[in-house]
């Protein structure tokens, strides 16, 4: 039974820099629902828990019951008839 080939090691003495993860260079701003919904002032942590998993807050127009949902850049939270939407920096 033969060995196989050890793997190849990355060059260590290369002048060129490291490149990014590719999933690193198009990580975009986010920030969970409950945390923008504190962050709006419309709500207190415990306020904000407890509109979203009593199902008071739509998410782009569909009901989100998630605390920790994600929300991106233009994302639109819409709770009591009021839509904000999501602007990060």
């Amino acid at each position: 039974m033969e060995n196989p080939p050890p793997p190849e090691r990355p060059n260590l003495d290369s002048t060129a820099p490291p490149q990014p993860d590719a999933a690193e260079e198009t990580r975009e701003p986010t920030i969970h629902l409950d945390q923008f919904l504190k962050t709006c002032g419309v709500a207190t942590g415990g306020q904000a828990k407890r509109l979203i998993q009593g199902g008071e807050v739509n998410v782009n127009g569909e009901l989100e019951t998630r605390r920790r949902r994600q929300l991106r850049v233009n994302d639109e939270v819409e709770l009591d008839g009021v839509v904000y939407v999501v602007a990060l920096s």
